[in-house]
């Protein structure tokens, strides 16, 4: 009983209970900490960090509390757990990843043994992935696979801290990245800090999912070196790719370190305003006011910057993500959520510069859009922030993974002509290994709490047990989303209480696709949304995007609300020159594209849509592991005998945009022409 409450009070996350604990018990009583830790008010739903300390405003239900139950989600997130993360661990051993950790351990003789020096960081990303998932499917040999993995990295790290494979292997002669001495490179490309990041994620998720402190302990031995040696009047500088700054607040809300949460602010702070804009260093991070650079960097800047702000009360970093968000909503955002248009540099573009064939849209972006706009709704509440997250996760995230889940997309453009193909594994494998990890933490994204707001963000079948005021409360979740419209809670307690449920209403059931004028619908909607309580049609008032219904709620009641579900056109703003001419077809959460073995004669590039689309929308059980697809009215253009341009009439069918490239190369678009291409069929 003793070291299980001394594991209590380090899960707690309250550092200062542990002190106390340590000076006043240690080696007494179990019985006497229990007393201590009730009289501190240690209670087990408590926070990760002293209940004076400040927070976000709203709190998510954490993935491991919400049990999901439904068709869509369910099965990708177990095929992740028996296929892509063990494929991912493999291709880690077959490409030197691990090995690079056993002979910077001295286990094995040789030299750096994979290509770049942030490979380290695809070994702890996926560690993340696996601790996740243990939590929803329990594996004794993948925790002890992960353990011994744990033990090599252990090994690997030098005595006062330091863990960079790379240069602890080939010393003098390390990667050019990483230059000739420790952290003389961080704001260039060495990735130092960045892999660092990446483990104090995992070394998190890993003690949350077990109980085990080793690669916790990792994790600190490491933070307590960087914070000896960066800080203002140390080393001044900066991350050239960010990361470290969201590992640090990890590790503050598991320990209640402040140093560490403090070492994340400098990050941030020191950069600017003479560094480059392709890692965000080009201002002051509070000065900045539009998204540039390389989008994974950029969106894990504003992600940290989004948790350092909550966690300091820091108003002038709520103001710049503010500005910065709006940019990307309004002028750089993909109609599929992805972001990052420039291939060099893996960037963001100009405003309204948004190519569809050179889309690079880098999954990576993707999950790291997830991760931001998150953080928006948890300092907001507003509904718009989950828009742009539901749009990105349906669409462009869920995209850079093919349905046999282990065959992967780096970039995810919205027309090809054939030169996309699905890739085994990456020599830089940072989009793979994110996806590990980001799958099984879906259920985190369905629903959050504040003091009696109980928010419902994503229609997902599921089950959770909150508290709102002591007062327990199981919501049920039933829905046939994203192929239905009608989303069922039942709502249990353990007394009749009072709170708010606050049901999200997409954008896209109205008239707004994007939360700007970026995007507008060509149709209107073909009702409009309903809710029912226990029966009867209820009348809700919206409030930041969400439909509230208060009441005093008994066990049994029931909810029903149904969203209009019609395909629907989508033009976008003039000023974006890539879809001029073109629309784009969306149906609830899911744009839609036209791929090549639907189409007659294989021809994508060469279609137009029809005035009159006359959408027929049918539920294919047998195709791409099941699918809605969409046939509507068109033409193929040829150029006929007399040489003369003909549009001969087709029945065009359409799929949802991220189950493309699943069945060979050939051509696809999502953005189809109302007028006749350049180009025509012969």
């Amino acid at each position: 009983m003793f070291e299980v409450l001394k594991k209590r009070v380090y899960k707690a996350n309250l550092s200062w209970v542990r002190d106390e604990l340590v000076k006043l018990t240690w080696g007494k009583s179990p019985y006497i900490i229990v007393m201590i830790i009730i009289a501190l008010g240690f209670l087990s739903g408590c926070g990760t960090i002293p209940p004076s300390a400040k927070d976000y405003p709203i709190q998510p239900v954490a993935f491991n509390r919400v049990k999901l139950n439904d068709h869509f989600w369910l099965p990708r997130i177990r095929l992740n757990h028996e296929l892509t993360i063990p494929y991912a661990f493999r291709q880690s051993e077959e490409t030197g990843r691990i090995k690079n950790f056993e002979i910077a351990a001295g286990w094995e003789k040789g030299s750096f043994c994979s290509i770049y020096p942030f490979d380290d960081s695809d070994v702890y990303k996926i560690i993340e992935g696996a601790s996740y998932s243990l939590q929803i499917f329990p594996d004794s040999a993948l925790e002890a696979y992960v353990d011994e993995l744990i033990r090599k990295i252990g090994s690997a790290q030098e005595p006062d801290g330091y863990l960079y494979t790379n240069r602890t292997i080939m010393g003098d002669s390390a990667h050019p990245w990483a230059g000739k001495k420790r952290w003389v490179n961080v704001h260039k490309q060495s990735h130092e800090l960045y892999n660092l990041g990446h483990m104090y994620e995992a070394g998190v998720a890993y003690y949350l999912a077990t109980g085990k402190t080793s690669f916790l302990d990792i994790c600190t031995k490491s933070a307590d070196l960087l914070v000896k040696d960066f800080g203002w009047g140390k080393i001044e500088d900066y991350p050239g790719h960010q990361e470290i700054e969201i590992g640090l607040v990890k590790l503050y809300r598991i320990t209640g370190e402040k140093k560490y949460l403090d070492l994340a602010k400098f990050f941030l702070d020191v950069r600017g305003p003479n560094g480059e804009e392709y890692n965000q260093a080009h201002k002051k991070v509070v000065d900045q006011t539009e998204a540039v650079g390389h989008a994974v960097r950029a969106n894990y800047m504003y992600s940290g910057m989004a948790d350092v702000a909550a966690l300091t009360g820091d108003k002038t970093y709520l103001n710049a993500i503010g500005k910065i968000w709006e940019n990307v909503v309004s002028k750089k955002l993909y109609i599929t959520g992805g972001v990052g248009s420039n291939g060099a540099g893996e960037a963001y573009g100009d405003n309204y510069y948004l190519p569809n064939m050179t889309a690079y849209c880098e999954t990576c972006a993707a999950v790291a859009n997830v991760f931001w706009n998150y953080r928006m709704f948890l300092l907001h509440g507003e509904s718009k922030y989950i828009d742009v997250l539901e749009r990105t996760l349906y669409n462009g995230l869920l995209s850079g993974l093919g349905l046999s889940g282990d065959r992967f997309f780096y970039q995810n453009p919205l027309e090809s002509r054939g030169q996309h193909a699905r890739s085994a594994w990456f020599g830089c494998a940072c989009c793979p290994s994110n996806l590990t990890r980001f799958l099984p933490s879906i259920p985190g994204y369905v629903y959050a709490v504040k003091d009696r707001d109980l928010f419902v963000n994503l229609f997902i079948t599921s089950e959770t047990e909150i508290s709102i005021r002591d007062q327990k409360i199981k919501i049920r979740q039933e829905t046939g989303y994203p192929w239905k419209g009608l989303i069922k809670l039942v709502v249990d307690t353990e007394k009749s209480g009072l709170f708010n449920l606050k049901i999200r209403i997409p954008g896209w059931s109205g008239d707004q696709v994007v939360p700007s004028n970026l995007y507008q619908f060509a149709d209107p909607a073909d009702a409009t949304v309903t809710i029912k309580v226990n029966g009867k049609k209820h009348s809700f008032m919206v409030r930041n995007g969400y439909a509230v219904i208060h009441r005093k709620w008994h066990t049994g009641d029931r909810v029903e609300m149904t969203l209009p579900m019609n395909p629907r056109r989508i033009r976008a703003n003039q000023k974006v020159e890539a879809d001029r001419g073109c629309v784009a077809v969306e149906r609830g959460p899911l744009v839609y594209c036209l791929e090549w073995p639907d189409q007659p004669d294989s021809l994508v590039l060469n279609t137009m849509l029809a005035d009159d689309p006359g959408f027929t929308y049918r539920f294919k059980p047998g195709l791409l592991n099941g699918v809605g697809t969409l046939t509507m009215n068109g033409y193929l253009m040829k150029t006929g005998a007399s040489g003369a341009i003909e549009k001969v009439p087709e029945t065009l069918t359409a799929i949802p945009y991220y189950a493309w490239a699943n069945r060979g190369k050939g051509e696809m678009t999502v953005w189809i022409p109302v007028r006749p291409r350049n180009t025509i069929a012969k």
